[in-house]
């Protein structure tokens, strides 16, 4: 039984990054003349100057808030804010919305959403029948997973949310293999079924997705004849990263190039520290170039037992938004990122906001190479020059800092 989607999971890292980097400048090109949003944002862009990891890096981040300003701006001429290179018809069988409302095009190509590759590395097989948990209503959850099932040959019985009681009984009834949902709910109907005596035997594996999967969660799924595997999904990038057997990580997909930065800029960090997800993905549908997810993750060395050798994720390590009010003004890691950038003796900072709301403290500790005399003063005008607000400097050695994505800790007490 084949173990992998395709021989893309398994070819060599370097001719992987030669692919991706080689199809960047014709992604650019393709986006700045089919998509408004994209030519505004990359305008003056050479794409052919575009075929490295440091010039991809140049490439300013667009982020969600822009993609829902830019799509509120244009309603309801272009529901999309420009960002779409493909119209309504026929190859847009579907529009979904996401919170906010975001709007997503869904286009007609088989497995558009790249689900299938996380699907077979969960154990869905041909002629498996899957239960999908996910919302038929409005948002793309429910089709991305059964677009890719569809994809690998799987049978889908569209269960969508709730009606617990109809889900056992058709569960019993169908005995479908396998599960697509939430781990949450998939918890609920196995526990149910438990105290009804409901037959839910059938149901050996399952991918989750759309909120945290614990470890205490996956080890009680086991115990109970279930092997969950999850999954990194957006409505706006399709699949980005996906468990393994393994259970070391989650590994990138094929279809988008990742780049973990520092949060409030677009700069890569270095390999193993936490930082944003930062994705190109390779559609030319919907061609988003370097996209904020807001999410924290870094990089695990290595590559994958399975035998999949694209880069793995340590996976969902918290928010990378991090703005947080301290004596009524807005601070973000944006301004953070500017004072470090006018020191080079800098290496890395993080502001530490303390005491009781109104009446906040805050102190930038940063990471040094050297201290000359008159630094930590230096510094602390910089804080005043970028936030208007006083802060204090503390001076550290490398590696004094915690690695977990943080530039602003909000330390202070709310009792």
């Amino acid at each position: 039984m084949n173990k992998h989607f395709d021989s893309l999971e398994i070819r060599s890292p370097a001719a992987r990054e030669v692919a991706q980097l080689a199809a960047l400048p014709g992604l650019i090109a393709h986006a700045q003349q089919h998509s408004p949003a994209a030519a505004h944002t990359l305008a003056g862009i050479k794409p052919s100057s575009i075929q490295s990891w440091a010039a991809l890096a140049t490439l300013p981040v667009t982020r969600k808030h822009t993609l829902l300003e830019s799509q509120q701006a244009s309603r309801p001429a272009d529901p999309f804010g420009g960002f779409a290179a493909v119209v309504r018809g026929r190859k847009m069988p579907r529009i979904f919305s996401s919170p906010g409302p975001i709007y997503e095009p869904d286009v007609a190509r088989p497995d558009y959403w790249r689900l299938g590759r996380a699907l077979i590395a969960a154990g869905f097989r041909e002629g498996d029948l899957a239960h999908n948990s996910f919302s038929y209503h409005m948002t793309p959850g429910a089709f991305m997973m059964e677009s890719g099932a569809h994809a690998i040959g799987c049978s889908v019985f569209p269960a969508g949310t709730g009606q617990t009681e109809q889900q056992l009984a058709a569960i019993a009834d169908l005995r479908p293999d396998a599960y697509i949902g939430t781990p949450s709910f998939l918890r609920i109907l196995l526990e149910k079924a438990q105290a009804s005596g409901s037959d839910f035997s059938s149901i050996k594996r399952a991918l989750v997705s759309g909120e945290a999967f614990p470890p205490s969660l996956r080890d009680w799924l086991m115990e109970n004849g279930i092997a969950g595997y999850q999954c990194y999904v957006t409505a706006d990038l399709g699949l980005i990263a996906y468990e393994t057997e393994a259970r070391q990580g989650l590994v990138l997909d094929e279809g988008v190039i990742v780049e973990i930065v520092r949060p409030g800029t677009g700069d890569p960090v270095p390999e193993g520290e936490v930082g944003e997800l930062v994705v190109s993905t390779l559609n030319p549908d919907y061609p988003l170039i370097r996209f904020g997810t807001g999410d924290l993750s870094a990089v695990l060395p290595g590559t994958c037992p399975t035998g999949r050798s694209n880069t793995r994720i340590k996976g969902w390590m918290g928010r990378a938004d991090q703005t947080t009010k301290i004596r009524g003004m807005f601070v973000h890691p944006g301004q953070i990122a500017e004072i470090v950038k006018r020191f080079p003796e800098v290496l890395k900072a993080r502001l530490v906001v303390t005491g009781e709301m109104a009446n906040d403290a805050m102190t930038l500790k940063v990471e040094v190479s050297a201290s000359p005399d008159g630094l930590a003063l230096r510094i602390s005008e910089a804080i005043r020059d970028v936030t208007k607000l006083r802060g204090d400097v503390d001076l550290l050695s490398a590696g004094n800092l915690p690695n977990d994505g943080l530039v602003i800790q909000d330390a202070r007490s709310y009792k």
